[in-house]
Parts: structure tokens; sequence; C-alpha cells
């Protein structure tokens, strides 16, 4: 049985540990109280992490890790799926009908995204270091001659992420490839992305992921 099966199958599950965290699903007026918090761990634990593994860590090259992930990033990327404005496949595939099951609730949605952002992200994976070089004189210094601004810029100096802009650091590079080459072609929305994205030739984007995923 795969993944998206799997996680369909415990929407029942889902709706009513929601329920159980005595919340309304509906918009969130205040932070998440104790027992919201408590079912967005619950929810973690036995669904989320069934892709992206224990905490967020996650062992398939394919999944992102989401542990370490900055809040408002993983909140605005859940609200996403949960409209369905993210239109990738994997966003199709995966997370639409998980979303709209059972992240109706704001509360339990900002909880999710508050846990995982507590979370110890996942150490970096050495590469080749002539690779991993490439990619980080990219990260830091951009293509100026092309145009291409410096990844750091926004993602931080260490690719910690800021606020909407997401963590990269420790991210697998598989995952990372295959977003870049959908923000490329623009299968994945993002305008800031498809300016920098459409001007990295494969290599480049192999590189810039190998750094990264060395962090």
């Amino acid at each position: 049985m795969d993944r998206i099966t799997k996680a369909l199958q415990a929407a029942s599950t889902l709706l009513w540990l929601t329920m159980l965290s005595g919340a309304e699903p509906s918009l969130a007026q205040t932070g998440p109280d104790a027992a919201t918090k408590q079912a967005a761990r619950t929810l973690a634990s036995s669904i989320c992490s069934r892709c992206h593994g224990v905490d967020g860590r996650s062992t398939d090259p394919t999944v992102p890790n989401i542990a370490g992930q900055q809040q408002s990033y993983t909140e605005v990327q859940l609200r996403a799926f949960r409209a369905q404005d993210r239109r990738d496949p994997e966003a199709h595939d995966y997370m639409w009908g998980i979303s709209s099951a059972w992240l109706l609730n704001d509360q339990i949605l900002t909880a999710i995204a508050s846990y995982y952002a507590s979370q110890p992200p996942a150490p970096g994976i050495r590469g080749d270091p002539a690779v991993v070089a490439m990619g980080k004189e990219l990260y830091d210094k951009g293509s100026p001659d092309r145009g291409i601004p410096a990844c750091a810029g926004c993602h931080g100096a260490n690719a910690e992420g800021l606020s909407v802009f997401p963590r990269l650091a420790g991210q697998h590079a598989q995952y990372l490839t295959r977003q870049m080459q959908m923000l490329r072609v623009r299968l994945r929305d993002s305008p800031v992305m498809h300016g920098i994205a459409r001007d990295l030739n494969d290599n480049e984007i192999a590189a810039v992921a190998a750094y990264l995923q060395s962090k």
C-alpha cells in the first residue's frame, strides 16, 4: 500500500483527534492551546511521520525534511495545500487530500508548523568536494554576470531560512533538485524563484543541492 493510500485511510482518525482537542474547525483567533498542541503532536507522530520520518527527519530522499523548518514557511505551504493553490505534481498526489481532510482547523495547522519548527534539524550529508564547492559559490555569491542573486540573501548565510523563506540546510539533494527543476519550468509557483531557477542549468542545480545537503 503506497504512502498516499495509507495517509488518506487515516483521515477519519485525524478528524477524530482534531475534535478531541476541543478546538472548533474555524479561523484561529488566538494561539493554539495545550490540547491543540497535543493533538498536533499526535497527528505529526501518527500521520506526518509516515512520509516525513520521526520528528520530521525524512529517510526518503524524495520527501523533504521538515524538522527545524521555519514555522511561517510551513504554515504558508500547508495553507496552500489545503486551498489547492500549490499545483505541483507532488502537492496534488500527496498533500491536497490529506490537508483538506484534517487541516480545516487553523489552530491545528499552526501547532503542527510550530512543532516541526522546534525539532532538531537533520544533519548534513557530505558530498563530492568539488561539486559542493561549486554549489557554495553559487549559493553565497550567485552569478552577477547573469543577474542571478545569491541564495543567501533570502535563505540566510547558513541556509537556515527566514520567516517565509525556507530552511534549506540539510535538505535532501534529490528533493531540492526536483523542486528547482519544477520551479524552472513553472510546475511549482513561486514568483521570486521563477526568475532565478530558469537561468540555472542542471549541473548548477545539482551543485547547489549538494551544497545545501552538506550543511
